[in-house]
């Protein structure tokens, strides 16, 4: 496995001649500098739409995205500490089988790392471009695009918000990745935005438990883009995660909040309290 950045920026010039094709990769190759293959190869496969590869470039990508893998690094979602664990005063009910973490949710070692999606389920197709559904996508390579083409094409119809879709994780370390479509939020939160926001993270759980997944790693649905008050939503997620958890025991044995940057985590240690 090549996970050292030469072999890494190897593997990305090997690989540039199999993706340079149409207008949107000629215009990436004129803005990305050609010393760097490796970002090169991250925007042309965000650009690119669902579709076959040859059986070498299918080496080369694996091989490629085994190593970007590697040079991330894998956090082992069994070894974080429990909110309980971290936050001995917390009232919260479910502090014993949830964490709090900031971190990238693509080296998260976890059997379910939840998408922010869009209708369409394919990623957001801008090239380094930092929200999750991109990052989410760049991570796992082009398989997922795939899958979640083919969900699209066989349902009919682009993804309905509050709902959710599995597909396996493919390059990341989470064996899954669970797709789900937030509301999108341009004035006051409403009982209907709060019910779809709802929907999205018992849908999350509902299916992890109906395939067996014990552990479970959220973002913060539609607190990006789309628009959602930040407090509003962190205090929606707690209060339905403990309150599924609670209905449904065993269910699922442990769910991670991932949160963005030091300004999320903060909000929610104030909200679980301790």
């Amino acid at each position: 496995m090549h996970d050292d950045p030469a072999g890494l920026d190897d593997l990305a010039r090997r690989l540039l001649p199999h993706l340079a094709g149409g207008a949107a990769a000629s215009r990436l190759r004129r803005t990305i500098a050609p010393t760097d293959p490796r970002a090169l190869v991250r925007a042309l496969l965000t650009v690119r739409d669902p579709g076959p590869f040859e059986p070498e470039v299918v080496r080369l990508l694996d091989s490629w995205l085994s190593g970007e893998r590697a040079a991330r690094g894998v956090v082992n979602g069994a070894a974080l500490p429990s909110i309980a664990e971290d936050h001995p005063g917390t009232g919260y009910p479910a502090a014993a089988s949830t964490v709090l973490w900031e971190g990238d949710i693509t080296t998260l070692a976890v059997d379910a790392i939840v998408n922010a999606a869009n209708p369409g389920l394919l990623g957001c197709f801008q090239p380094s471009h930092r929200c999750v559904d991109n990052v989410i996508h760049a991570a796992a390579g082009p398989r997922l695009r795939a899958d979640c083409h083919a969900i699209v094409t066989a349902q009919g119809h682009p993804e309905p918000a509050g709902r959710a879709q599995i597909t396996p994780g493919h390059h990341l370390p989470a064996r899954y990745v669970l797709h789900t479509v937030g509301p999108v939020v341009t004035g006051p939160v409403t009982a209907a935005h709060e019910a779809t926001l709802v929907s999205s993270y018992r849908r999350c759980l509902d299916l992890a438990m109906s395939h067996g997944l014990r552990s479970v790693a959220f973002c913060s649905i539609s607190t990006g883009l789309y628009g959602y008050p930040r407090e509003a939503a962190a205090r929606l997620a707690l209060a339905t995660v403990a309150d599924w958890l609670a209905t449904r025991p065993g269910g699922v044995d442990r769910v991670v909040f991932d949160v963005f940057g030091a300004d999320d985590l903060n909000l929610f240690r104030r909200l679980i309290g301790g």
